[in-house]
């Protein structure tokens, strides 16, 4: 499968069965789109005509043309077959260890956010705050479940973790205390809003937390919309020093600003360069994912909006990047050299098989967005995974299974997309998110565009995702 497209100036071809991408002429563009279904003297009469007004392109050229595009063809660079689907089920079907846990260590929160997806921290039950027995008992279950893999990773989450900011280093000294003996590493992420940092979280942070997840809007005036404490003041002014001093503490590195978007900021770009102009260089913006009736929804009407945001964001990066002032964009790295593997683009997440969320209580469940869906309870840390049902689901849950993918010349990049999206929109983890969909296949383009723009504009480059063998024995 091929996917032909113009953005910024480059004509980009990439091919899906190979991960080829290729960025040609405008001649080389049509030959390329008539390949397939004309012959090679149908294409070069047609390509002489369209071009008569060139003196550069003849006869000889448009050979020596094709010659290559065949060349290209017969290297598997360029129309070649995908012939993955069947390591999709071999992949998810001998994966049988965990090698990740997000710790709800506080499902309560100090901020009202009307868009939460966890009902305020609730996830639709009761506030709670997970003990230090249950979180340890959560670590001794990790290790005892990933076999042979070394690198663990355990996310804190919420609602708030830094409600529970105690046992958080209660578990992490747990966890440091015993890893050597188990042969294991774990790396900590901590997701937060930002309201109760202090120096103690900053300086524990920057020692155990691989990775620190601050949660910001953008504009003060569109993070105060809706992001607000209980008496429905902002919180933009109280949160935006703590992240400047906590990132500058940090040294600038190995955290990411995450914000969303919905249907009141659709020019989120703006909300992008804002953080960006804050000082803040690794950004992260998500689409809001709720009930279509909510207002701040996003609609079908906001999609072209949202498209051209998304290559003014492109455009821009380029532009920040030769002043010397670049910026990372979470859903524009990627690494067209050195991975993700094919084991990850497959099977996806891993959510429900090697990676599952842990309540306060110690249930388990698929990842964050199931807490609290009895349907998707798999049982707890204290003895395992019991529903094996619906693991089996997820189990088979890949890129291969949806038929609606068959023909996404995106689909080794998303892997599928995100299950409890498409449970939402759907009711089905096997389902579509159509609109999702969309808004990634344009996030691919641009950001495949930026790599092109860095390999012919000779840029410095900026960081892409890649494999970091953390996949250890599973990486293939």
């Amino acid at each position: 499968m091929v996917h032909q497209y113009k953005l910024n100036g480059y004509n980009i071809i990439i091919d899906e069965g190979s991960g080829s991408v290729h960025s040609v002429d405008e001649v080389a563009y049509d030959m390329i789109e008539m390949y397939r279904q004309n012959s090679k003297d149908e294409i070069i009469s047609a390509l002489l005509k369209k071009y008569a007004c060139r003196n550069d392109v003849t006869q000889q050229e448009l050979e020596d043309c094709y010659d290559d595009i065949t060349q290209l063809k017969n290297e598997g660079k360029l129309f070649a077959d995908s012939s993955y689907a069947q390591k999709a089920i071999d992949f998810k079907s001998r994966s049988n260890v965990i090698k990740a846990l997000c710790l709800h260590v506080a499902h309560t929160c100090n901020l009202n956010c009307s868009y939460c997806f966890a009902s305020q921290g609730k996830y639709q039950g009761n506030r709670a705050l997970m003990s230090f027995e249950v979180g340890k008992q959560a670590l001794d279950f990790l290790i005892a479940n990933s076999g042979t893999r070394r690198n663990l990773e355990v996310d804190f989450f919420g609602g708030e973790p830094l409600m529970n900011w105690d046992v958080v280093k209660q578990l992490v000294e747990y966890a440091r205390s015993i890893e050597k003996e188990h042969n294991k590493n774990f790396r900590f992420t901590l997701t937060t809003n930002g309201m109760l940092i202090d120096d103690d979280v900053i300086d524990f942070a920057n020692k155990e937390m691989h990775n620190v997840v601050l949660s910001l809007d953008g504009r003060k005036e569109v993070h105060d919309h809706l992001r607000v404490d209980y008496k429905g003041r902002g919180s933009y002014d109280v949160i935006v020093p703590k992240f400047q001093h906590f990132v500058e503490k940090r040294g600038n590195r190995g955290y990411y600003m995450r914000g969303t978007y919905t249907h009141n900021n659709v020019d989120f770009t703006n909300d992008i360069f804002h953080m960006a102009d804050l000082g803040f260089t690794e950004l992260s913006m998500e689409p809001v994912v709720c009930s279509p009736n909510d207002p701040y929804a996003l609609t079908k009407e906001d999609l072209p909006k949202l498209f051209e945001q998304y290559e003014i964001l492109a455009k821009e990066m380029l532009k920040r990047e030769k002043e010397g002032r670049p910026f990372t964009f979470y859903h524009y790295m990627i690494d067209l050299e050195h991975g993700p593997c094919i084991y990850k683009r497959v099977s996806g997440c891993g959510s429900g098989t090697e990676y599952m969320a842990v309540t306060p209580w110690g249930e388990l469940f698929p990842c964050h967005q199931f807490v609290g869906d009895p349907k998707y309870s798999l049982g707890d840390v204290w003895n395992g995974v019991k529903n094996t049902e619906i693991q089996d689901k997820f189990r088979k849950c890949n890129v291969f299974a949806r038929r609606e993918c068959d023909d996404c010349w995106a689909r080794l990049y998303c892997s599928g997309g995100c299950a409890a999206n498409s449970y939402h929109a759907t009711g089905d983890i096997a389902g579509i998110y159509e609109y999702g969909c969309e808004l990634f296949r344009k996030r691919i383009e641009c950001a495949i565009m930026l790599k092109v723009a860095e390999e012919e504009e000779g840029l410095s480059g900026m960081d892409y995702q890649s494999c970091d063998g953390a996949c250890d024995e599973n990486c293939h």
